[in-house]
């Protein structure tokens, strides 16, 4: 099991989850992508949104910003000071209890409890919760990584072969006590990720592919250039602009959903 002390260690020493949204290639996409289909789903402004493992409030400022009435919860001191910082309504606390009342909200985004929480039972608690505080008919969103990303994106990284043992284990049990990055990280199958939402009653569960197949171009530059001047073969067109057109276009194909490395899956309350 994941505990708190894990992730304050992993979220405050080794990650900064502030700069990784803006810092990387693949970072921006995955913002992006988040504001195209969050926009995609949510009602208009000014409706309750409860952003869930919110982290330093990244997309919480992006909704704040656009007329959103949003309460962040996360579970990392750091996280929550910094996008108290920023002018978001924060509590630190456990997606798995939430501190909010029945039907509170209108909608409800969880980006980081499905694969923080390494137990199906404690996601479904955490789903469960989400659900209470939404009210009839609202969406709620996650993101699931998938469990195949950790093969392909070592891959292109040219790691595969020192990760070999590591990867193996995620891809059989969608785990790997020896992952560095982080041990108890839950990584999903497609198929895992629509029953999950399903069975806690969640209705018209759609899959989306959050960085779609154009993710993996952001992989390969940051892998080996990330820091480093591009060769202009990479510059122009602008690599941010052609991955994102690829994961744009692939969403109208259901089946390239298998090709990115995250997920974002919504379901309405029934």
């Amino acid at each position: 099991m994941t505990t708190h002390v894990e992730l304050e260690k992993h979220y405050t020493e080794r990650y900064d989850e502030a700069k990784r949204l803006g810092s990387t290639i693949k970072g921006r996409l995955e913002l992006a992508r988040v504001q195209d289909l969050l926009s995609r789903y949510l009602p208009p402004p000014p409706a309750a949104v409860a952003d869930i493992g919110g982290g330093p409030g990244i997309h919480a400022s992006w909704l704040k910003d656009r007329g959103y009435d949003v309460e962040l919860l996360d579970p990392v001191e750091r996280h929550v000071d910094q996008a108290a910082a920023a002018g978001i309504s924060a509590v630190q606390g456990d997606a798995r209890r939430l501190p909010w009342d029945n039907e509170e909200f209108d909608a409800a985004f969880l980006a980081g409890p499905m694969y923080h929480l390494p137990e199906p039972s404690e996601r479904r608690l955490a789903l469960r919760e989400a659900i209470r505080v939404t009210k009839l008919g609202g969406f709620i969103a996650v993101i699931a990584i998938n469990r195949a990303a950790n093969l392909i994106g070592s891959t292109l990284a040219n790691t595969l072969i020192e990760r070999q043992g590591v990867v193996t284990e995620i891809l059989r049990d969608g785990f790997s006590p020896r992952n560095e990055r982080m041990a108890h990280t839950t990584y999903h199958t497609v198929a895992q990720l629509r029953s999950e939402l399903t069975n806690v009653g969640l209705r018209g569960v759609t899959i989306h592919g959050l960085t779609g197949p154009g993710g993996w171009l952001t992989v390969l530059i940051d892998a080996h250039y990330n820091g480093l001047p591009l060769p202009d073969s990479l510059k122009e067109p602008d690599p941010l602009r052609t991955a994102l057109e690829c994961s744009r276009l692939a969403d109208s194909y259901p089946e390239m959903v298998q090709a990115s490395s995250l997920l974002f899956a919504v379901g309405q309350r029934a």
